[in-house]
């Protein structure tokens, strides 16, 4: 029993040090953002170049994503906050069918931008692996942050990301 008891410890314990360096709450980045132009939430498109000069976050999800649903109200309470200082949201769904994001938006209304990539180009032009993925994008267009995933308390993170990037000039 008391090997048991200690491999079931073991497991959890490498399971929460893997999962802890797999989802760490941000990574930095550098070099230009990727620009990209989808179909948009509304009609016509969304396109990355129509937010220059702006700080930018790209929000990368998914209507089946479960810690994406978790995130969005946080999301838009920060577009809210911060919009008028320069910060906007420009989120990409990646499901196979918009109208499964349809679906979810009619359940967690926002009032950001968002584009439709149905068929994951711009997730790979951004090396998207996990759901949900934000990158923070600055004044200039260059990447500077990326977290994987969500946990709650990464909107404090966010926040923090948004405040110093909105000061640069």
């Amino acid at each position: 029993m008391t090997h048991l008891f200690r491999l079931a410890t073991l497991i959890t314990f490498f399971s929460l040090a893997f999962s802890a360096n797999v989802f760490a709450a941000t990574e930095t980045l550098k070099g230009p953002a990727p620009q990209f132009a989808l179909p948009a939430k509304g009609g016509g498109q969304v396109q990355l170049a129509d937010f220059q000069g702006d700080v930018v976050m790209i929000n990368f999800w998914a209507s089946w994503c479960g810690p994406c649903r978790q995130e969005m109200p946080l999301i838009e309470a920060l577009y809210k906050k911060y919009g008028k200082l320069g910060f906007t949201v420009l989120a990409v769904n990646v499901d196979a069918n918009p109208a499964d994001a349809q679906k979810m938006l009619a359940e967690i209304p926002t009032s950001f931008p968002i584009g439709f990539d149905s068929k994951n180009k711009i997730s790979e032009l951004y090396n998207v692996d996990s759901m949900p993925s934000t990158v923070m994008v600055d004044r200039k267009g260059n990447m500077r942050f990326l977290h994987r995933g969500y946990k709650p308390g990464y909107e404090a993170d966010y926040e923090k990301q948004i405040r110093t990037l909105l000061r640069e000039p």
